[in-house]
């Protein structure tokens, strides 16, 4: 077997060094083979993606265009799904994801500056469990997220009663658990520790020397902030609610269970259509509605690879 020097300076290898000293043969193999097995590693990642993504992606940008009945070019579906009740939903679903994507971004930003600076004998414990919940908590959602809000706050639940004895009813000040603003303070039991985890590493990315020659110049802490830290922070934090924006739209199980669907939102509607439940001639306007959320995300991770290139300048 050729040594790691046979391996490098042979003529025409393009293989890893590695790869070769295990599987000597492929140094005579045809190019062809050589590249495939240099690629082998990435094919089952490619697979998923094309199966998983890219076939339902041109599924439903075909249907989208597609009269259920015979096959035919029309406009018809996505003038549906931009007209009545579904664009009332596309409404309600933007207003729901900006409310629960800037609220959680602020108070995440803020638990994770404290976290950041915390200093002291139980500082690198506090990091690891604040993380380590923060991990779990992001992870739950779904029918059990809306059960565990359900019975804690619903109209007749524990926390209800016990604010309904000491005469502070939020039933009675407008509040209500099955509206818009009640789907966004459970989406907040998710959203904000999600924040606390995509925001850490960018904290970590502000180097302590600008800090100290800033204050060396003479600059106040607010001051560092206006000039220095905030510039270099903010890219990654509107980066980082792109992705609290796009989580909150994208989510379906816990809304649905919350509401029973009485929400007008865009997950919920195409979600009745996979159910089944549609008008003749009309099975192909949830492929438009899918379609409308396609286009917003799409949007959504132009603005976060921006905000990321513009981060990268200042974190590397």
């Amino acid at each position: 077997m050729a040594d790691m020097t046979d391996v490098v300076t042979t003529p025409g290898s393009d293989m890893d060094p590695g790869v070769v000293r295990r599987f000597p043969s492929l140094r005579t193999a045809p190019k062809p083979v050589r590249t495939l097995a240099r690629y082998a590693g990435i094919i089952p990642f490619v697979a998923y993606i094309a199966i998983f993504l890219i076939v339902p992606l041109i599924a439903i940008v075909v249907g989208s265009f597609q009269n259920p009945q015979t096959d035919a070019f029309t406009w018809s579906n996505v003038n549906t799904a931009v007209h009545g009740s579904y664009l009332h939903g596309f409404e309600q679903s933007l207003i729901l994801s900006l409310i629960a994507s800037v609220i959680p971004g602020v108070f995440g930003l803020l638990i994770a500056y404290a976290i950041y600076t915390a200093r002291g004998r139980g500082a690198a414990s506090l990091r690891r469990v604040v993380i380590t919940a923060s991990g779990v908590f992001a992870n739950f959602g779904g029918v059990p997220l809306a059960f565990l809000f359900i019975a804690s706050l619903g109209s007749s639940a524990l926390v209800t009663g016990w604010l309904s004895d000491i005469g502070a009813n939020i039933y009675n000040w407008g509040f209500s658990l099955y509206d818009l603003s009640g789907v966004a303070l459970v989406y907040m039991y998710f959203q904000i520790p999600l924040m606390v985890l995509i925001i850490l590493p960018a904290l970590e990315g502000l180097r302590p020397a600008w800090r100290e020659a800033a204050e060396n110049m003479g600059a106040r802490s607010w001051q560092y902030w206006r000039y220095v830290g905030g510039p270099v922070l903010l890219p990654s934090f509107m980066s980082c609610l792109m992705v609290l924006f796009g989580s909150a739209l994208a989510a379906y199980a816990t809304a649905e269970a919350l509401t029973t669907g009485t929400i007008p939102l865009t997950s919920i509607q195409i979600g009745t259509f996979l159910n089944g439940n549609v008008l003749a001639g009309q099975e192909n306007v949830g492929k438009a509605l899918s379609l409308g959320m396609v286009v917003i995300i799409a949007i959504l991770m132009v603005f976060y690879i921006l905000f990321q290139r513009r981060a990268a300048k200042w974190l590397r």
